[in-house]
C-alpha cells in the first residue's frame, strides 16, 4: 500500500478588536475565484506549520505575527490537503492587500454576519474555528 501524502495549507483567522475577522476575495487563481476566504497557503518544503503562517500573512496581507501570537484553532482534514487554521489576535503592521493579482478585495466581517459566497472548504473551518472544535473531517464517504 503506498503512504499517503497531502499538500498541509495554513489559514489566518485575523481577528480585529471588534471580533471582525479578515477576509480577501479571491481573484484570476484558477480557484474559487469571486468567494471569499481567509489569508491562506500552502507550506513550503521544511517549514514549519506557524512559520508558514508567519509568512503568508507576511505575503499576503503585509502584517508581522510573532510566533506567542499565533493560536492552534482547528485542523479540517479532506482527502486533498490538511487544513490547519490558527487565530491571530494580535499583529504589527497595516493590514495591506499585497497580492491585488489574487485578492481584489480585502474586507472585516463580523463573525455572526460572515458572506455567503465563502470557500466551502473555508466555510466550514472557519464555522468550526467560531464553535470552537478543534477537529473536522470534509468530503471523506464517511464524514
Amino acid at each position: 500500500m503506498d503512504k499517503y501524502r497531502v499538500l498541509v495549507g495554513v489559514h489566518l483567522v485575523l481577528l480585529d478588536g471588534d471580533g471582525r475577522v479578515l477576509l480577501g476575495r479571491r481573484r484570476d487563481t484558477g480557484f474559487g475565484d469571486g468567494l471569499f476566504h481567509v489569508p491562506a497557503g500552502h507550506l513550503e518544503a521544511g517549514e514549519s506549520a506557524v512559520a508558514g503562517l508567519i509568512r503568508e500573512a507576511r505575503e499576503e496581507v503585509g502584517v508581522e505575527i510573532a510566533t506567542e501570537d499565533v493560536e492552534f484553532a482547528h485542523v479540517l482534514h479532506s482527502a486533498e490537503r490538511v487544513q490547519m487554521f490558527f487565530t491571530v489576535r494580535r499583529w504589527r503592521g497595516a493590514v495591506t492587500n499585497c497580492e491585488p493579482d489574487k485578492c481584489s478585495e480585502l474586507r472585516w466581517f463580523d463573525v455572526v454576519a460572515l458572506p455567503t459566497e465563502i470557500v466551502e472548504y473555508c466555510r466550514v473551518g472557519l464555522g468550526e474555528v467560531l464553535t470552537g472544535r478543534a477537529f473536522s473531517e470534509l468530503g471523506w464517504p464517511d464524514a
